[in-house]
């Protein structure tokens, strides 16, 4: 029997898709301090596999691991969505494109 060790945060679904391949897969509940870690991980690995693949797939990734750190710490994607509304109209957004090359000046 062939036995891949893989020990990272899956989605809800994939022991099922797995069992339907005719594998087995075993699983681990977390703790909430080994959960908040394990989704911390995923974001950073997520984003890298974005940056490599430029995929919008990969993007969705992203925002579903960030729907599960919101969820962790108790905040509904309407509360994050109001932060992120009032960070952009206060600090604005990236639509013009601007990179700050130096501040001059006292």
């Amino acid at each position: 029997m062939k036995i891949k060790k893989y020990n990272k945060l899956i989605r809800d679904n994939i022991p099922e898709i797995i069992g339907k391949s005719g594998k087995e897969a075993i699983v681990k509940k977390l703790t909430d301090e080994e959960y908040i870690e394990a989704l911390n991980f995923k974001l950073g690995e997520e984003l890298e596999e974005y940056i490599e693949s430029e995929d919008v797939e990969e993007l969705a990734d992203i925002v579903e691991v960030i729907y599960g750190i919101l969820d962790y710490k108790g905040v509904s994607i309407e509360e994050f969505e109001d932060v992120r509304q009032n960070k952009a109209e206060e600090r604005g957004a990236f639509k013009e494109r601007f990179m700050l090359l130096e501040v001059r000046g006292d």
